[in-house]
């Protein structure tokens, strides 16, 4: 049987008809992938992170920004409370910051040189009291003060040598460097600067722990004495005090003077409205 030629250009036309619908698959197959694609971003903008983050605070004053973990802002509230009882001015707190920063990142250790303890790194075998004591911040701010009232001028003279005639440190030099940013924590934990002091702490595991206001009142009376608000600025320590220990007694709102801190990871810093006015802080 005779087989038929293949007339030119037949072969040809079916693969041209092949390469076509294999770009158009193509085509579909990419403009498919790219919707999904904005789809997919569009989700995880919107998606809350996997991660949760670590417990933190924020110290935001015109001096600057400072970040601190809540240790650390615990340790700053109690130094400050600690000063407004003693009736202390800011450059008093300002030293105490920068020693602490110095000698122990505001941290209350547990050790440290020889016998050294505690937020200043105070001895009990120099007569600064026992570990116990010592280890109790209320208490170590309280001689610390207690040593720096003693400094002649100490308001006046250089911060390095104010501390150094404190602390009788090998080298009393490296306390100068700390000074700017105890400024900056003087001027939020004061009270000076109101709406300065935020923290944020992940919540607990189901059911979360009940708000305990009254311990948390009567744990800044042991640094501040009265807790009774005199003036906005006294307002204003309480209420920095109060956020910096949310975590520790499971507060979730402080409001004072018509703002109010929650433990929102969403927020920034204070938010205007609530109840809360200026005679009182609330804590809930």
């Amino acid at each position: 049987m005779a087989t038929e030629p293949i007339r030119p250009g037949r072969f040809f036309r079916v693969r041209l008809r092949f390469s076509r619908g294999v770009i158009t698959i193509a085509i579909i197959v990419v403009v498919l992938a790219v919707g999904v694609s904005v789809v997919l971003v569009n989700l995880l903008k919107r998606a809350k992170p996997l991660a949760v983050p670590e417990a933190h605070c924020t110290v935001r004053t015109p001096e600057g920004t400072r970040g601190l973990d809540p240790e650390q802002a615990q340790v700053s509230a109690t130094i400050a409370a600690v000063a407004a009882r003693r009736k202390l001015p800011e450059r008093a707190v300002v030293i105490a910051y920068a020693t602490g920063i110095q000698e122990s990142k505001l941290y209350n250790l547990e050790g440290g040189d020889r016998d050294s303890l505690g937020v200043f790194q105070q001895r009990p075998s120099q007569g600064w009291g026992t570990k116990k004591q010592i280890m109790d911040p209320v208490y170590a701010t309280n001689k610390f003060f207690a040593a720096l009232v003693k400094v002649k001028n100490y308001q006046k003279i250089p911060l390095a040598e104010a501390a150094q005639a404190v602390q009788r440190s090998a080298g009393g030099y490296a306390y100068a460097p700390h000074e700017e940013e105890a400024k900056i924590l003087a001027a939020a934990f004061t009270g000076r600067v109101p709406q300065a002091v935020h923290c944020w702490y992940p919540p607990g595991a189901t059911p979360a722990p009940q708000p305990q206001a009254s311990e948390a009142r009567k744990q800044l009376a042991r640094a501040l004495g009265s807790t009774a608000i005199t003036t906005k600025k006294r307002g204003w320590l309480v209420a920095a005090w109060s956020v910096a220990y949310a975590q520790k007694y499971s507060l979730r709102q402080v409001g004072y003077a018509g703002a109010t801190w929650s433990n929102d990871i969403e927020l920034e810093g204070w938010q205007a409205g609530g109840k809360a006015g200026t005679s009182k802080v609330e804590l809930s």
